[in-house]
């Protein structure tokens, strides 16, 4: 009997024109490749030197200022005129200053879809295989080639199946999920695989806990992180043809590893601080309570949706203050949550609590721009990202959490169990 296919060998496959199996290496067409502030000059230098002078597919090539989102200095500002000034000359699309996070983005506006291969000059353009797409993070040659021939060679990865059963309790969310994830699976073991979520468990998440699972993949090591399509997906990219070509994986597809999580059994995780160059260890949340928190950044491409911004607020009004040692710093990740929140009147809630609020963009998750700890400042930020120096100082402790953590540290001053605050 013919073993079957994986989600991504499946989606491979259609892209390469034959059936192509973990560990062969095919061609494939490429449907949309994504480009930011921090990497898109360097790709457009090496589509210069590989004599590129028009974009195979122009409305396939996204390109986002995210990074710098307002800018800090002069040359910021001349890379994304570069930018604006290539956009001009070759008809790709290009979202402004305030648009946004790229990821966010590409999902929030259409440009990817079930059955899709996407890539970014990010790694966390993993993000996208909570559409049912497979994507994967690439260098910026790689994009180049990809805008000036609009294909891309991949060797097909093996998947792991992560098998989620049961559901969350209150207190506890997707984040803690990742967290999780990434606290038990061996990064050798997750190197140029795929993590496919199934079960029950994954049917019973909403889109954003989605897309925050496959955004962090890359983070357990993995090369992509991909889901299957159903109503739910459908739901949030508004397009009821979206499960037209939806991808599916076999009965009898073969994985590398196969994970099981109950959901019902999580508790909040929290990822400390990495010491001397080690990867940042995951413990329970309750092994740090206590621990004084100076800044609570509530944001990125992993906590900066509407229904994050929700669960912080709860946590907030039933706390009823901000602490006043605490900086709270707030993102939308796009412009769209923005006005979202804005409208509801989440927004002036937020500032009521002395809330700092921030441009749409990566801002402060990086450290590229926006409000920077201080020294030997601890952070609790519900970014997937605290190596060393990542919000911009290499001498600030950050903490990574839920966004319901992160606000229970904002009423408290300290880590705080969330489930102590829940109304």
């Amino acid at each position: 009997m013919t073993r079957g296919a994986t989600i991504t060998e499946k989606i491979l496959s259609a892209h390469s024109g034959r059936t192509c199996r973990a560990g062969e290496s095919v061609v494939c067409t490429v449907d949309a490749a994504m480009a930011s502030d921090g990497s898109a000059p360097m790709a457009i230098d090496y589509f210069n030197k590989m004599g590129g002078k028009t974009l195979a597919q122009p409305k396939s090539i996204v390109f986002a200022l995210d990074h710098y989102s307002p800018p800090d200095n002069p040359a910021t500002v001349a890379l994304q005129d570069r930018m604006r000034d290539f956009t001009a000359k070759n008809g790709n699309v290009l979202y402004e200053i305030g648009a946004g996070i790229s990821h966010q983005l590409m999902i929030e506006r259409g440009h990817v879809r079930p059955g899709q291969l996407v890539v970014g000059a990010d790694s966390h353009s993993v993000q996208y295989g909570a559409a049912n797409v497979f994507s994967t993070g690439v260098g910026s040659s790689d994009l180049a080639a990809v805008m000036l021939t609009g294909k891309l060679w991949f060797r097909v990865p093996e998947s792991i199946r992560i098998n989620l059963t049961g559901a969350l309790n209150p207190g506890v969310d997707a984040k803690d999920i990742a967290l999780e994830i990434n606290r038990i699976l061996d990064p050798a073991d997750a190197s140029y695989r795929a993590l496919e979520f199934s079960g029950e468990g994954a049917t019973s998440l909403k889109f954003e806990e989605r897309m925050l699972l496959s955004n962090m993949s890359t983070d357990a090591g993995a090369k992509a992180g991909v889901f299957a399509a159903d109503a739910v997906t459908e739901a949030y990219l508004k397009d009821d043809t979206t499960l037209q070509g939806a991808v599916s994986a076999d009965e009898n597809a073969e994985y590398a590893l196969d994970l099981t999580i109950d959901l019902s059994s999580l508790s909040p995780r929290l990822a400390r601080p990495p010491v001397d160059g080690a990867a940042a260890e995951i413990v329970g949340i309750e092994q740090d309570i206590g621990q004084p928190v100076d800044m609570v950044y509530l944001g990125t491409c992993t906590g900066g949706r509407k229904s994050d911004f929700e669960r912080a607020l709860n946590i907030l009004k039933a706390g009823g203050r901000k602490h006043p040692r605490v900086q709270l710093i707030v993102t939308p990740a796009s412009d769209r949550v923005y006005g979202d929140i804005a409208s509801n009147g989440m927004l002036a809630e937020f500032v009521k609590f002395g809330a700092l609020i921030m441009t749409p963009g990566c801002g402060s998750c990086c450290g590229t721009c926006g409000t920077i700890p201080g020294d030997e400042k601890v952070v609790i930020s519900a970014a997937n990202r605290n190596f060393t120096g990542r919000m911009g100082n290499a001498k600030a402790r950050v903490f990574l959490a839920s966004p319901e953590a992160c606000a229970a540290a904002a009423v408290t001053g300290e880590i705080t169990d969330p489930r102590s605050l829940l109304p």
